[in-house]
Formats: structure tokens, C-alpha cells, sequence
């Protein structure tokens, strides 16, 4: 184990007393029922359980993926809690402190390598982009108003024996719709540009292209999934949950969709990155992918039951 581990009590991510119960029209599915969890800071933890003893549903409350039941307990980050009912915040912690290592990728097939790999780095962190929108729509709404009352007197686009102050209001009202939607559509092309240049350098290409050419994907930028293997998919997938320097990496089975000896150089590369200091929760049904972990939870029927 780390040193960071031991030298650090206090816990980077905990879970207590987590409820969830899924319902399926009328009936109640319980899946977890008071499972609790506690992973120090440099620790690799594994969560080891066979087939709906709810350790995925457990990994992905703990990423903010999925919400605990309201009687539920707390998710909480470095001793603060996680508002998991809270979208805006919920997507806050998701995107700035947690990687998340599907067992099915979940690679955009419309993107390459390179563009998937530096999909954490895109998604905005912030509400700037929502503000910008909604001035923009207020400046259009304004500048369409101000033209459909300037057609519909001075401009005489309305004849003088209709220009009736309800008209008038009603030609006013449907520029000022047209406006906004004008200029929102202009902010989405501009955004869109800048996107598209932030894909191809700066800071967020830069640090995807370090990340994946540290698990030898440096030949495979422009490459699409579809031209992939499993293994450089799943290598993809990680770097795309690396790619923003987060605090935690939380891996769904991360080697149960891959043949043996392509799942163990996944896993050693995922060792490589946790003995540098970096914080893993993974998901796992093989007691030999538990084994590379610090230290084993046992969950059945959505319980802990021990720890090794």
C-alpha cells in the first residue's frame, strides 16, 4: 500500500449507510441496503461481488451516476457532502474530482481517439456558456424588437391603414422571437468553432495527447473505435477518465469485457498510475483482479460483509 494511504486517516471518499431501490412499474427491486465504504487518499480499493450483489450500482452512486434513495445516507468527498439530489452540483463533482472507467467504453464512435480522450477537458466547468447563451437571446430579443416596431412605423413595411398598435405589438413580438433565436444560433456556431480549435491544440489537446501516449496510443489519434481493438478501447476509455488530473479513478469492471492477457496489461497499467499516487475504487467479480488491490470489500446482497 501507498504510503499516502497509511500516513492519511482521513478519508478521500465515503460512503454511509447507502440505500437504493430500483422500481420496475409496480415492483420494488432493493438493491443495496446500508452498505457502507471508506477509501483513503493513494489507497486502490476493490469491490469484490458476484453477479447483482449491487457493487456497480454501489460505484456508481459513489461517482454521482445514479442517486441513493431519499432515506438514504451520505456520499462524502474529503469529509464534505456530496449533493447527489443536486444536478448542477452532482455534475460539478463528477466533472472536476472523479474518472470513470466503463466496462463498455463508451466511446463516441463519431470521434477519434485523440477527440475522445479529451472529452473531460471540453465539458464547460462553469455557467459561462448557459450565461453567454442567454445574453446573446436577450440581445437578439432586444435588436428584433427594436426592428419589428421600426418596420412597422417608420419603415412602413406595414401599410398606414393597418398599422394598429396590436399589430404592431404582435410584428414587434414575433422579431423579437426571430432575434433571439438568430443570435443563439450564432453563439452555437461560434462555440462550436471554438471547440473544433480547442480539439486540435491547446491545453486540453496537449494533456490528451500525453495521456494516451502513455498507454501507447500515440499511433492511434486518428484512428475511430470501430478501428480499435478491445484492449486500446479500454485504454482509450482510461484515458479519458485520466485526462483531467482527477482525484479518484472509479473502474466498473474495467477487464471483465477483455480476454486474460489483455485484461492483465490493463490492470498493470492502472498499477503504474496508482503507485505515482493515484486514488482507485474498482468493480470487480475475479478474486485475481481484486488481487492488485491494497485492500478487498466484500459486498453480497448489497451489503459489506468484510474487509481483507
Amino acid at each position: 500500500m501507498n504510503d499516502s494511504a497509511t500516513n492519511n486517516e482521513t478519508p478521500i471518499l465515503q460512503g454511509d449507510d447507502l440505500r437504493k431501490t430500483y422500481r420496475l412499474g409496480r415492483v420494488e427491486v432493493p438493491v443495496l441496503h446500508g452498505a457502507s465504504i471508506s477509501v483513503k487518499e493513494g489507497e486502490w480499493v476493490a469491490i469484490l461481488g458476484s453477479s447483482g450483489s449491487g457493487k456497480s450500482t454501489l460505484l456508481h452512486i459513489l461517482a454521482g451516476l445514479d442517486r441513493p434513495d431519499l432515506d438514504s445516507g451520505d456520499v462524502r468527498y474529503r469529509g464534505a457532502k456530496v449533493e447527489l439530489q443536486d444536478g448542477g452540483k452532482t455534475n460539478h463533482y463528477r466533472n472536476k474530482t472523479i474518472g470513470f472507467v466503463f466496462q463498455f467504453y463508451h466511446l463516441l464512435p463519431e470521434l477519434d481517439v485523440l477527440e475522445n480522450g479529451m472529452l473531460s477537458n471540453l465539458v464547460p466547468r462553469g455557467k459561462g456558456s448557459g450565461i453567454v447563451i442567454f445574453m446573446m437571446a436577450i440581445i437578439g430579443g432586444f435588436l428584433g424588437a427594436w426592428l419589428g416596431g421600426m418596420a412597422a412605423g417608420d419603415w412602413g413595411l406595414l401599410p398606414l391603414e393597418e398599422r394598429t398598435p396590436v399589430r404592431s405589438v404582435v410584428l414587434s413580438g414575433a422579431c423579437a422571437i426571430i432575434g433571439s433565436g438568430v443570435m443563439i444560433a450564432l453563439s452555437q456556431i461560434a462555440q462550436a468553432i471554438i471547440l473544433r480549435t480547442r480539439m486540435r491544440s491547446g491545453e486540453a489537446a496537449d494533456l490528451a495527447r500525453s495521456t494516451l501516449k502513455d498507454f501507447g496510443l500515440a499511433e492511434r489519434y486518428r484512428h475511430r473505435p470501430r478501428e480499435l481493438s478491445g484492449g486500446e478501447r479500454q485504454r482509450v476509455a482510461i484515458g479519458r477518465a485520466l485526462g483531467s488530473s482527477p482525484d479518484l479513478l472509479l473502474a466498473d469492471e474495467p477487464t471483465g469485457n477483455l480476454d486474460e492477457q489483455t485484461g492483465t496489461a490493463i490492470l498493470e497499467l492502472l498499477k503504474e498510475k496508482h503507485q505515482k499516487g493515484l486514488t482507485i475504487v474498482m468493480v470487480t467479480h475475479d478474486p485475481k483482479v481484486a488481487s492488485y488491490a491494497d485492500r478487498v470489500v466484500r459486498l453480497r446482497n448489497g451489503r459489506v460483509l468484510e474487509e481483507d
